[in-house]
């Protein structure tokens, strides 16, 4: 707890969710009231991986702000934390509470040796980029990709695969099974707590490092935190072969988002070419149009030129915001 003035900053309490919920609503119109009960339950249960703070005077709470620590996040490696969400009450604006609430994560994460911070904002929001370029951030060597949930069309998924090596179709050219999506070729099923051994064996053989610690963390917000499970393992000889994790929270009225996050992807070496990633992809797109989320999102390497690829192929293209990082 910090004393600044007036102001009393200390970690938020589920006393202060109707507060932040309300502060972001206004700042944002839309009430994310499943996100931040969802979130707050998260950082009180594991309080070593978020940073929750709020900004009080006189009992009243006037800013917020969400960090998350992060290992491997989106195939980075590394620690590093990601500013998630920050609000200020719309009268106290261009006081500098923001700053205040950004130094306060700025201590707790120097206190866990943690050496950047992240954040990611839409380039039309002058406001956040202004005031995060004003803190210190600068553009950061990554590309945020999005793509619309439209069905994939059959051309797409037969094109090239992640690695940029061309797939052959076996088939006989007499038959119909050219138009046959690849999802009803190969098994996709959701995501189990049974499939974390096989997860970390796949990402070590594709990064030559055992990230444990970071997919357990992963699966259980994905099975546990995301407003809905989405996330896939596709299979092959009844084999889990490549896996996407992606989350979907909870908008106004508890209705699902508009936007889905997908930040882990991996596929067994051994697989390549045989259309998994496409047939794992076409069926995440499926089940979020039924859901009603517009578009997925996600974060990569600028010079990751064979995941790029891939995305390409998928339908991705870049999105219109930006990521930044902050060296502490």
């Amino acid at each position: 707890m910090r004393n600044k003035g007036e102001y009393q900053i200390k970690p938020l309490s589920a006393n202060d969710i109707d507060a932040v919920i309300e502060i972001d609503r206004i700042g944002s119109g839309v009430s994310r009231r499943g996100y931040f009960e969802k979130r707050l339950v998260a950082a009180t249960q594991r309080p070593k991986d978020y940073i929750y703070v709020g900004l009080h005077s006189q009992g009243d709470l006037q800013g917020f702000a969400f960090a998350k620590l992060v290992d491997g996040e989106f195939g980075t490696s590394g620690a590093s934390a990601s500013l998630d969400a920050i609000g200020i009450k719309s009268d106290q604006t261009h006081q500098g509470l923001g700053q205040l609430l950004l130094d306060a994560i700025k201590e707790v994460l120097a206190h866990k040796q943690v050496g950047t911070l992240t954040s990611q904002v839409a380039w039309q929001n002058k406001s956040m980029m202004n005031f995060l370029v004003s803190a210190g951030f600068k553009l950061s060597p990554r590309l945020v990709l999005t793509r619309s949930t439209q069905e994939i069309p059959p051309t797409l998924e037969e094109e090239v695969t992640e690695d940029g090596i061309e797939e052959i179709d076996y088939s006989s050219p007499t038959s119909d099974d050219f138009a046959a999506l690849s999802r009803d070729k190969v098994p996709v099923r959701s995501m189990s707590e049974m499939d974390l051994p096989k997860i970390i064996s796949i990402d070590r053989a594709n990064t030559g490092v055992d990230r444990h610690d970071y997919y357990t963390q992963k699966l259980h917000e994905s099975l546990h935190e995301s407003g809905v499970r989405v996330s896939l393992t596709a299979e092959l000889e009844s084999y889990p072969v490549r896996f996407i994790m992606a989350q979907v929270d909870f908008g106004e009225f508890g209705r699902t988002g508009t936007e889905a996050v997908m930040d882990s992807i991996g596929v067994d070496p051994g697989y390549h070419d045989q259309g998994v990633g496409s047939a794992l992809m076409s069926q995440l797109i499926a089940n979020l149009s039924i859901l009603r989320v517009e578009t997925v999102r996600t974060e990569i390497n600028w010079n990751d030129t064979g995941l790029i690829r891939y995305f390409d192929n998928v339908g991705f293209t870049p999105a219109q915001r930006l990521t930044l990082s902050l060296d502490l």
